[in-house]
């Protein structure tokens, strides 16, 4: 009967311990999400862009280059093609191919892929773009990028 009794005692032990471990763990894990009152917000910083050109269109342009410094600019043009607004404001120079305009220079930094491995890949709203620079139209609310890539 002694030995019932204390298995009893420990069991209760064991079980006391194990509910008071689960509730610490429990309100310990509550601690991740704060309050709705005390969430805070991240503003986006401001954009400092050159405004370049002139015309009705505007549109958001930057430029990453191969260090990841990046350049921006609102372009303002009549054209309706991106390609042809940055070829007419000299931001964007290349080689006509069968494939359409290769970008070389971009805001005057050369990436070349047939002497540095570097190429200019072309952005819509931060994902490659399915079209070239010199075919695709200009959207309003839409930023167009080039980046430096290998």
């Amino acid at each position: 009967m002694q030995k019932t009794r204390f298995t009893k005692q420990v069991s209760l032990l064991v079980c006391t311990v194990l509910i008071a471990a689960i509730a610490l763990f429990a309100s310990g894990c509550n601690t991740a999400t704060p309050p709705a009152e005390e969430k805070s917000t991240v503003e986006a910083p401001e954009i400092q862009a050159t405004v370049l050109g002139e015309g009705e269109t505007s549109f958001l342009f930057t430029v990453t280059d191969g260090e990841g410094n990046v350049s921006s600019f609102i372009i303002q043009t009549d054209k309706t093609v991106v390609g042809e607004a940055l070829q007419e404001l000299g931001l964007i120079e290349g080689e006509e191919s069968q494939y359409g305009l290769y970008v070389k220079k971009v805001n005057g930094i050369t990436a070349d892929y047939d002497t540095t491995g570097t190429y200019w890949a072309f952005y819509i709203n931060g994902e490659m773009a399915p079209t070239g620079v010199d075919t695709t139209q200009i959207t309003p609310d839409t930023e167009y990028s080039f980046v430096v890539s290998k």
